[in-house]
C-alpha cells in the first residue's frame, strides 16, 4: 500500500527485491537461480536456441529460450509466481500483449 501511495523511504528501497538475472548471455542453457538476501524472487532467463517442437501435429524449429525463476515462500505464494512465470512467457511469445496489456 505505502509503495502504490508513493510512501516509502529511501532505505526501504534499497537492496534488491526481485532480479532478472540473464545467463544466456554467457551461454547458459538452464540453471536455478539462487535468492541473495532481500530478495523474494529471482527470475533465470537463458540462451535461445532453435529447437524442433510440435505444432498442429508437425514438427517445426522454433527459437526456444528457458525460464527459471526461484522464489521465497514465506512471501511469496507458488500460485502466483506461477502466474506471474506464464505471463512472463506469454509476452515474451507475442511481444503486442504488452503493448495492448491483455
Amino acid at each position: 500500500r505505502r509503495a502504490r501511495a508513493g510512501d516509502l523511504k529511501l532505505e526501504e528501497m534499497q537492496g534488491g527485491t526481485f532480479t532478472i538475472s540473464n545467463g544466456g548471455i554467457y551461454g547458459s542453457l538452464l540453471s536455478t537461480p539462487i535468492l541473495n538476501t532481500p530478495q523474494s524472487g529471482i527470475l533465470g532467463m537463458h540462451r535461445i536456441e532453435q529447437r524442433p517442437v510440435a505444432r498442429d501435429g508437425e514438427v517445426v524449429v522454433r527459437p526456444m529460450m528457458y525460464l527459471a525463476m526461484s522464489y521465497d515462500h514465506r512471501v511469496v505464494d507458488g500460485k502466483g509466481a506461477v502466474t506471474f512465470l506464464v505471463r512472463v512467457k506469454e509476452n515474451l511469445e507475442d511481444p503486442q500483449r504488452l503493448l495492448l496489456d491483455l
